[in-house]
């Protein structure tokens, strides 16, 4: 059964996105739940990252240079043969909703790095959400029924989530939780499976 409501008015298109390419929602700096849109260009190079759009704060920066990182060490496990010192980077962001910068981008970040290296774009009217420590450690989705709502307003259709934050689940409302296709990753490199559309 689909739910009409939207109309072509969504902010999350129903046709496919390109590889590197991803909606991702979170928390602002504000600390309200907002859409953003992370787009990657890849191109030869020597392995250099940029980045450009809503990175006005270095903590942002700071998670995308831990996905950066966690990307290289693991690229191999992502993809056998993928060379990622044969490529630069460019990474921009966007901020659909005006509700402030995002920091936690290295979930989003790592998945889209995928993405545009692999030339395999995110599963349709997906939403990846959480985040990550330096070490790979998946930290669970900050005030998640908000951020759900979000998603669903905006045209979501499927979201990857945390394995961590499935003890939230009784917080959201169940009408809006049978909205999606739920996808539940344990580990870094399982999201960009899941996101990918990859056994």
């Amino acid at each position: 059964m689909s739910v009409k409501e939207q109309g072509g008015g969504s902010l999350i298109p129903q046709e496919p996105s390109k590889p590197g390419t991803l909606y991702t929602i979170g928390l602002s700096n504000k600390g309200m739940p907002g859409l953003y849109r992370l787009e990657l260009q890849v191109t030869k190079g020597t392995g250099k990252l940029a980045t450009s759009g809503l990175w006005n704060s270095s903590a942002a920066k700071e998670k995308v240079k831990i996905a950066f990182d966690f990307f290289k060490a693991n690229a191999a496990r992502i993809s056998a043969g993928t060379k990622v010192n044969d490529h630069d980077f460019h990474l921009h962001a966007v901020e659909l909703q005006s509700t402030g910068p995002l920091t936690d981008l290295s979930f989003a970040s790592l998945v889209v790095f995928a993405s545009g290296l692999l030339g395999k774009p995110v599963q349709n009217q997906m939403v990846v959400m959480g985040d990550m420590s330096l070490g790979g450690s998946v930290t669970p989705v900050e005030s998640i029924a908000e951020c759900l709502q979000v998603a669903f307003d905006a045209g979501a259709k499927k979201v990857a989530l945390p394995m961590s934050s499935a003890a939230d689940i009784p917080t959201i409302p169940a009408e809006l939780f049978t909205k999606f296709q739920t996808s539940f990753y344990a580990e870094p490199v399982d999201a960009v499976y899941k996101a990918l559309g990859v056994d």
